[in-house]
């Protein structure tokens, strides 16, 4: 299997983007980011997306983006995984940007994606219920219904709704004006969801025939599992570095063999999961990314749920990354839904 991201200009875009990230991403950045109103770092975003260009990754050049990948954007993700850091990567440029693709609609495309790809315009995409079946429905007097778990949802510049329609489904433009936006408390305090009411409200629908909305969540699940191995394989670093310092009978408590096991099993978890991503990538079939959201899934709560076990107390203080790590653990685990469950059309 090619390895997607060992190519040269992938690692120079990891390099990059986890430079900036351990200067401008620590600990303290990622608290303060989670405290703003806007829940992320918003010049820490305009850095990423002049200096980098990260929003830009998966979009064509034609469009205003740089015309690689996912692969691309993936390499990203993993790196905003492994700080935790708040960004409106996925919800915007990823799942936004992905979907306005879908529709083929070039007026659509011309209009929006070009400040998606610049980071200067958020967008949002609303379609879920709370089981995460499309839950918004349009007819003749606009869309009715509440899509939750709407990344970013309350923040959105442009907000795109994905609905049922007599003949399947729809992808629509929302004006802001016709809804209700509001925050929920989240599990995960670095991502931010709200819920959107919609009542006959008016739309503009995007696609021509038809919005197949189980590929863009084929699209996001890989998204979301390049974010899980990217945390995984930090929380697993952490974890090491300080079984190395803390000292328990005269010997660091890493040289005990049953952490050792431990922490062995973490490793060959995360080993798995970044194969699992890399299937997916390359591959690109339903089975591979259902495979990578379970495998990817299960390797974070592993390596999140070790890390609280092996930094003992100090694991459970608000100070320290590792309850951080666990929360995120379980949020990405739950987001875009059970990779059984049926989309409906």
């Amino acid at each position: 299997m090619t390895d997607p991201f060992q190519s040269e200009e992938s690692v120079a875009l990891r390099d990059a983007v986890r430079s900036l990230l351990t200067r401008r991403s620590g600990p303290e950045a990622v608290r303060a980011a989670m405290a703003s109103p806007l829940g992320y770092d918003d010049k820490l975003w305009s850095t990423l997306c002049e200096q980098i260009g990260v929003a830009a990754l998966a979009i064509p050049e034609h469009y205003g983006g740089a015309g690689a990948g996912l692969a691309e954007a993936c390499v990203v993700l993993e790196e905003l995984g492994r700080t935790l850091t708040p960004a409106p990567m996925l919800g915007s440029a990823v799942l936004c940007g992905e979907a306005l693709l879908r529709t083929g609609n070039d007026e659509a495309c011309e209009r929006l994606l070009p400040g998606i790809a610049a980071g200067t315009t958020l967008a949002a995409l609303a379609w879920s219920d709370e089981d995460w079946s499309p839950g918004l429905t349009a007819s003749e007097t606009g869309l009715d219904g509440h899509a939750h778990y709407v990344l970013d949802g309350d923040l959105a510049d442009v907000l795109l709704a994905v609905a049922r329609t007599s003949e399947g489904l729809g992808l629509f433009e929302v004006p802001l004006d016709g809804v209700r936006r509001e925050r929920v408390t989240t599990l995960d305090p670095t991502r931010r969801l709200a819920v959107v009411d919609f009542a006959a409200t008016p739309a503009r629908r995007l696609d021509a025939d038809g919005f197949d909305l189980r590929k863009l969540r084929d699209t996001a699940v890989v998204a979301v599992a390049a974010e899980q191995v990217g945390a995984a394989a930090r929380a697993l670093e952490l974890t090491v570095e300080y079984t190395k310092q803390r000292r328990q009978f005269g010997r660091a408590i890493g040289s005990f063999q049953a952490l050792k096991h431990r922490m062995a099993d973490v490793h060959v978890h995360v080993e798995a999961a970044r194969s699992a991503l890399y299937a997916a990538l390359v591959d690109g079939d339903a089975e591979a990314v259902t495979t990578a959201k379970v495998v990817c899934g299960e390797a974070f709560s592993h390596a999140a749920a070790e890390m609280i076990q092996l930094h003992g107390g100090i694991a459970i203080t608000w100070e320290h990354d590792a309850h951080l790590f666990f929360k995120r653990a379980h949020g990405t685990a739950l987001l875009f839904g059970d990779p059984a469950s049926a989309l409906g059309s």
